[in-house]
């Protein structure tokens, strides 16, 4: 008896289609009947994201905007939006300038300025269900966006770009009273003053915090001491290029914390950030009990080895599963100490499922250690010298669940695409992997591993591993400034 695909158990159908992952292939799927439309709708409009190398990304955000306006069925559907990194920008019409007008799609007129920002408040009020917003392209956000985001009372995630000015009102902004979540780019001194008010005003939700700021002074012991009694909830919290926060800011954000966070980064702050003391007050008071995810920065100032021994300790009575550490800027002549390696293997490899390197050289010692007794690593990001390309398989090999690697050469080597030697080669490597890898980047490059079985006449098989264009939609982890 020949069975075919229509004999399947309908019930199987949504189990099917959550395995479409590009948007364009859940869009075909609508297409096939109305069992396949019924189970895939709402997958296709669920996370909606549209990013600036996306052909032709402009104008589809009109196109979408308008969709989410016209059909609210649909907008209904949609939980996470993501037009931060391509949104055009909104400045007033009177505003606008010759080189402003080249941030549109077209040369929009007035008239065709109004009709376009209509449609996506529209569209906006629309998403009765969004739960997430990413906003952070900067002159895109105003301040009608953002009163209409205020509206939709299921939002809990939110990430906007904080440079406001002459774009949106800061003011608005603690109107956002029910946040999970809230991230910051590069805020002005205005935005920056208003995170009193808004933590005030979210105390009793806020569980993520991440400020994101660009060797501004804005973010400094100061503001962080002030915000620290409203909230004592938080299980996140990450700062980036804060140069005037210290080791005492962050210190009295942990010590009012209920729960003890689960996922902290300290990426670019103070060069007076004593990691020393920093280390002291929280193993003496076990405020890092809770903590399974650190990202660590260091600079050309940095003496590693008292710096390496004190995190050792501040991670002593973690239950770390994710270690990421770089480098701060260009700089690129710290090695990640082989003993200090080890030292955190030692401690938790037995529990790490993410190894992050970046911006530090590794020795290949460094990297099948890592493999071999980090029995539960999923990723493992690195960089390795040309030199040792040759020996990276092996390693890779010991590492049993193993699903993500990503290998950077040094920076003073470039960042530049992968040329076809270099080609070869990864693919080399991944052949080397173990069955679970399924994505292999090399530095600006994120592959795909795809494994075709073929049967032989004599009844044997054979795997032929290849390297394939990245189709998930989201940024691949290695690329994003917090990793959580």
């Amino acid at each position: 008896m020949i069975s075919h695909f229509n004999d399947l158990p309908l019930e199987l159908l949504p189990l099917i289609v959550q395995y479409l992952l590009r948007p364009s292939h859940l869009a075909i799927a609508c297409r096939v009947n109305r069992s396949f439309y019924t189970f895939s709708i709402p997958l296709l409009y669920e996370r909606v994201f549209i990013y600036a190398w996306h052909k032709e990304g402009k104008a589809k955000v009109i196109k979408l905007f308008k969709t989410l306006a016209d059909y609210p069925h649909l907008a209904k559907l949609v939980q996470q939006l993501g037009m931060g990194l391509l949104l055009f920008s909104f400045p007033p019409p009177s505003a606008m300038t010759s080189s402003a007008i080249r941030d549109f799609p077209k040369a929009l007129q007035t008239e065709d300025y109004d009709l376009v920002l209509a449609a996506c408040l529209d569209g906006i009020r629309n998403c009765v269900n969004l739960r997430a917003c990413t906003w952070t392209r900067h002159g895109s956000l105003t301040s009608s966006v953002l009163s209409t985001l205020v509206e939709c009372s299921r939002l809990q995630e939110l990430e906007i770009n904080g440079e406001h000015a002459g774009f949106y009102d800061p003011a608005i902004l603690p109107r956002f009273t029910h946040l999970r979540k809230l991230s910051l780019i590069m805020p002005s001194a205005a935005v920056a003053s208003m995170l009193l008010p808004w933590c005030k005003n979210t105390s009793g939700t806020l569980q993520y915090l991440s400020v994101i700021c660009q060797s501004s002074p804005r973010i400094n012991d100061e503001v962080v001491a002030s915000i620290a009694p409203y909230v004592t909830n938080l299980e996140y919290i990450y700062f980036v290029g804060c140069p005037k926060l210290t080791h005492d800011g962050l210190w009295t954000l942990l010590s009012g914390n209920y729960k003890g966070v689960v996922g902290l980064g300290m990426e670019g702050l103070s060069t007076a950030f004593d990691m020393h003391a920093f280390s002291e007050l929280c193993t003496h008071h076990n405020t890092l009990s809770r903590l399974r995810s650190i990202t660590l920065t260091v600079d050309e100032h940095t003496a590693l080895d008292e710096w390496q021994k004190s995190v050792l300790a501040l991670l002593s009575h973690a239950p770390l599963q994710q270690f990421h550490i770089s480098t701060v800027g260009g700089h690129v002549n710290h090695r990640l100490d082989d003993a200090f390696c080890a030292a955190v293997v030692s401690a938790h490899g037995s529990r790490i499922t993410r190894f992050s390197v970046h911006r530090m050289r590794m020795t290949i010692d460094a990297i099948m250690d890592i493999c071999r007794r980090c029995v539960v690593l999923e990723q493992l990001f690195i960089v390795v010298e040309q030199d040792d390309l040759d020996a990276l398989g092996p390693c890779l090999a010991q590492a049993p669940k193993l699903r993500a690697v990503h290998i950077n050469r040094p920076l003073d080597f470039g960042s530049e695409d992968v040329p076809k030697q270099s080609l070869d080669l990864i693919l080399s490597i991944a052949r080397q992997c173990r069955p679970t890898v399924r994505q292999f980047g090399f530095n600006t490059r994120v592959f795909q591993v795809d494994r075709n079985v073929h049967s032989n006449a004599d009844g044997t098989t054979d795997v032929n591993v290849a390297l394939s264009s990245y189709e998930i939609p989201e940024i691949p982890e290695q690329f994003l400034v917090v990793r959580t």
